[in-house]
């Protein structure tokens, strides 16, 4: 059983002192004023758990005290499916329950013998009004009644307090970063990689600019397989030019990019100078998720079995992302990005097989396209190739169909259903040549037809994934000149869209299903996420934005339709909320095995979920009430 010491108001100040210095390695502790920390210090008490035992379960009932673990390492456990949660030195919990003032919704158990200071839940409410650190550590501003709600859908799952992927890179860099110039010999670099125990160094030039970097990991590739004179300048081994954020992004502008490019540093640089280095591991202390080495080990997937794991991984990363606070555009942007990844080397793969030796591109479609991809995804996707003169797009494509089978049946394999509608690129109707897609398109758009606005909906959001990419930048370019010069398209685009109406009710809240097996239920995604999607692509069109993406489309198109940042904001808010459910409904279907779907009985939402919700079809309508406007419908 647990012994707690006595309260360490009465501690000596040497303890107080030690037990600050202690709580400032750590975030969010590290970016609070001094006197917060003595003042949460001198309330602190210490508390012992041996292994095995329980410092938390949801049937204690409200949560009565913060955990902030000095010592060992604690698991989290939730109902019917087991552990899924480990936490170590500095890291709190359960943040979600003391902020809703609710019960645990999981078992902590210590792992080993846990030493943890223990502050009561009066004294963190006191907390969370004296420091605006810690607040925004907590709450992340919740400035509005919709930032409020993407709140309170995460405190139902974010009980382990990780610093949050929205967190400023400044806010996360721990030490001054160590550099060298470029003339430096790589024996000195070596040396003083070794010293300070790092595993990069930056190169810098005079005026603190970063040229180049050199990791622990260059070492095999460029130094001892060549073998390099130690003696040879770094200029002659670094990295040129690396990836560089800055001091305002945020962590999961950090992950993201280590995703793409699958790096384990990223650097962070203010007015051209070097501020820090961010590593993986830095990374880790936050979200305790391994974003580049899913990236690592897809790129050097071997087999499609290697792949299969990956995609296993990506699905424990997206879910481990929802507990800890990540928004819905940054969830489904990453689960999107590695999905590429994943995609990318499935391509390269099967082209490893039997490569057909042909220019093409492969076509992200639909929520791929916008990278809007959640849990529940099938496949939509398309090639568009290269005819040669002296060939036909026929010939051309009976020699891809056979690759684009292989490739549609390996991401099958790894979790990516058929597409049920065979929008997919082994069907030979969308695997077209670039004169053979312009006039697909022009067929829709010269057409109008309700068939033509459903392919409209999927094919106008196609996003080059792999190859030759200059293709699909062709076709986008023709594209946004032939709708821009043909607005009765437009107009009956925005005719179709205003037939999905957000589901308000005049009796009640919402307008459900009244039988069959979706009984009182409500669709998010055609009825929630949709009407945004379609207005986003409308005024995309309108304008020549080439972003697929609904928030890139939308902000991009607020400045040119004028109108206010705040009406644009409002209505991507609404969108991301419905997302957000979409994502978690999802995430429940999937721990209880069962088929994920967008559907949600809204009588399942709590009193702010509900008003939420209905807010967020206002501004469905709202958006839709500006397509009509512009379009006079």
């Amino acid at each position: 059983m647990s012994i707690v010491s006595s309260s360490s108001v009465s501690a000596p100040t040497s303890l107080i002192l030690a037990t600050v210095e202690h709580l400032a390695r750590f975030a969010p502790f590290d970016g609070m004023a001094r006197d917060d920390l003595i003042w949460l210090a001198e309330r602190l008490r210490l508390g012992y758990f041996a292994k095995g035992e329980t410092l938390l379960e949801p049937d204690q009932g409200e949560v009565k005290r913060l955990f902030i673990i000095k010592q060992g390492v604690v698991q989290g456990e939730r109902e019917g499916s087991g552990a899924w949660l480990e936490l170590h030195e500095g890291e709190s919990f359960p943040l979600g329950a003391l902020l809703s003032c609710r019960a645990a919704i999981s078992t902590f158990r210590a792992q080993s013998d846990v030493f943890v200071y223990e502050l009561a839940a009066a004294d963190f409410h006191v907390l969370l009004k004296r420091s605006s650190e810690y607040h925004d550590f907590c709450t992340r501003r919740i400035a509005a009644l919709l930032a409020k709600s993407q709140q309170s859908l995460q405190a139902q799952y974010a009980t382990a307090g990780h610093q949050n992927l929205n967190t400023p890179l400044s806010r996360i860099i721990v030490r001054d970063p160590v550099t060298c110039t470029p003339d430096t010999p790589l024996r000195q670099a070596l040396a003083t990689i070794q010293a300070n125990a790092i595993s990069a160094i930056v190169i810098v030039d005079a005026g603190n600019h970063p040229v180049g970097i050199f990791s622990v990991r260059d070492l095999i590739s460029r130094v001892i397989l060549p073998g390099v004179d130690l003696d040879i300048p770094m200029s002659q081994v670094m990295t040129p030019s690396p990836s560089a954020l800055s001091p305002q992004d945020h962590a999961f502008e950090a992950a993201l990019l280590m995703a793409q490019g699958g790096y384990r540093h990223v650097l962070v640089v203010e007015d051209g100078c070097l501020r820090g280095v961010l590593s993986e591991k830095d990374l880790f202390a936050l979200q305790r998720v391994g974003v580049s080495r899913i990236a690592t080990h897809i790129r050097a997937a071997a087999d499609l079995a290697a792949l299969q794991a990956a995609a296993q991984d990506i699905h424990r990363l997206a879910h481990a992302m929802l507990a800890q606070g990540a928004t819905s555009e940054q969830l489904t942007q990453l689960i999107s990005t590695l999905n590429d990844l994943l995609t990318t080397r499935v391509i390269e793969q099967e082209l490893a097989r039997d490569p057909p030796n042909i220019d093409f591109c492969w076509l992200a479609l639909g929520s791929e396209g916008r990278l809007e991809q959640t849990f529940s995804t099938d496949q939509d996707n398309g090639i568009i190739f290269v005819v040669p003169e002296g060939t036909s797009a026929e010939a051309q494509r009976a020699r891809l169909l056979p690759l684009a089978a292989r490739i549609n049946q390996a991401l099958a394999d790894c979790g990516f259903p058929l597409c049920k509608g065979d929008i997919m690129a082994m069907n030979p109707k969308w695997c077209l040549s670039l004169d053979e897609w312009k006039a697909a398109f022009a067929r829709w758009i010269d057409a109008g037809d309700p068939e033509a606005l459903l392919k409209a909906s999927i094919f106008f959001d196609f996003r080059p994934l792999y190859g030759q990419t200059a293709l699909a930048e062709t076709l986008r370019a023709w594209l946004l000149e032939k709708t821009a010069h043909t607005p009765r398209f437009l107009h009956q685009m925005v005719a179709n869209a205003l037939r999905n109406r957000p589901p308000l009710g005049l009796v009640r809240d919402f307008v459900v299903e009244s039988g069959g097996e979706h009984a009182n239920t409500l669709d998010l995604k055609l009825n929630g996420a949709t009407p945004f999607v379609d207005a986003a692509r409308l005024f995309a069109l309108a304008t020549g934005v080439a972003a697929t993406g609904t928030a890139a489309r939308m902000r991009a198109v607020g400045g040119r339709l004028n109108m206010a940042a705040s009406e644009v904001e409002a209505w991507l808010s609404s969108f991301f909320f419905i997302q957000m459910l979409r994502l978690r409904n999802q995430h429940e279907e999937s721990e209880a095995g069962q088929d994920m779907d967008n559907r949600i009985d809204p009588d399942t939402l709590n009193d702010l979920e509900r008003r939420i919700l209905k807010e967020a079809f206002r501004q469905a309508r709202k958006v839709q009430s500006r397509m009509a406007m512009d379009y006079q419908l």
